[in-house]
């Protein structure tokens, strides 16, 4: 082959040889401890600002697969406190979300916030059912936090985000400590969030329209979010006005294996329901090859031709995963 007609992107490809390096001197056994815990879709992760009681109460109506009550970013530093008072009254209260899942985000470890966060929410009398920890950078910081969460009285389910280069190298060992430490605990780790933003600034990298320079981190972040069978909520698009260039990139998501994506304003809610929401066409071509499945199984064979393609076992679990999803829907549409 001529050299010279082979043209490689050297940034990305020292990228990728670094972390095959960093993963490869990896010593910590890689293991799944799987937990039975409550489904929750969260197409659209919609945040709020936390000290807002009027946005709260607006985004309770719009039936967002999830609600991020947020401390961190969407709040500014001299009104934590007041962030911090309003969650736990909008809890205690409570107050109507319809179907929504109710999140919460503190703080990252290393602002010196999240302390304070976590003890204000936790031992609040009502929790929400989901905990936002951003920029878990560090095995060390996984160790924290499990400390501060293993004790939670009732189900929670965890999610933390990827923000850094640190972040996306260490990821696989934070999933495999926050797994091992809560494993006997009521918290379960069930979500990961690219924080697109922070990273850029974290590998000095600069946004690009197709945003190239997001592939390797966004479809490592998926591999490993999936190989711990965690969901994989996708980046902001801050442009919430273009809910076509919105769809164009919720679909590219939904493509790449993401479950959600993260919307900051309500014009964005309903194309993250639609753009991760399984095709009637996609539904009815799981339901059949289920019960095809089940057909040549009980006549004692293995894989079998479906639609003029070989399924085995991989395609059933794709085919489950796709009926599980859309059987939850369907229950939150009728429930709204």
């Amino acid at each position: 082959m001529n050299n010279a007609s082979v043209r490689i992107n050297q940034p990305i490809l020292q990228l990728v040889v670094s972390s095959l390096k960093i993963t490869a001197k990896s010593t910590k056994p890689f293991s799944v401890h799987n937990k039975i815990m409550k489904q929750i879709p969260r197409r659209a992760f919609l945040y709020v600002p936390g000290d807002s009681l009027r946005k709260i109460e607006k985004a309770a109506k719009l039936n967002a697969d999830s609600i991020c009550l947020d401390i961190e970013d969407g709040v500014s530093i001299n009104s934590k406190e007041i962030a911090r008072d309003t969650i736990v009254k909008v809890l205690g209260r409570g107050t109507d979300f319809g179907v929504s899942d109710v999140a919460v985000r503190v703080n990252s470890i290393s602002s010196g916030l999240a302390e304070e966060d976590l003890s204000c929410i936790l031992s609040a009398p009502a929790l929400p059912s989901s905990l936002v920890v951003p920029k878990v950078d560090t095995v060390d910081e996984a160790k924290w936090l499990i400390e501060k969460v293993k004790s939670v009285p009732r189900e929670l389910q965890l999610i933390t985000q990827v923000e850094s280069a640190e972040g996306l190298i260490n990821f696989r060992d934070i999933c495999c400590t926050l797994q091992e430490g809560l494993a006997k605990s009521n918290t379960s780790l069930a979500a990961v969030i690219f924080g697109s933003d922070d990273f850029c600034a974290s590998i000095g990298c600069t946004r690009s329209p197709g945003g190239w320079e997001l592939m390797y981190a966004r479809q490592k972040i998926v591999t490993i979010a999936k190989a711990f069978k965690l969901q994989a909520i996708d980046m902001v698009d801050i442009n919430f006005k273009d809910i076509e260039s919105f769809r164009k990139y919720a679909k590219e998501g939904a493509a790449m294996g993401f479950t959600g994506k993260q919307v900051i304003h309500p014009n964005q809610v309903q194309p993250a329901h639609e753009c991760f929401a399984p095709s009637e066409s996609k539904v009815k071509w799981a339901t059949d090859l289920m019960a095809a499945f089940h057909r040549h199984s009980l006549e004692g064979k293995g894989a079998f031709v479906f639609e003029n393609q070989m399924i085995d076992k991989p395609s059933l679990l794709q085919a489950e995963n796709i009926k599980i999803l859309a059987d939850i829907i369907k229950q939150r549409r009728s429930s709204s």
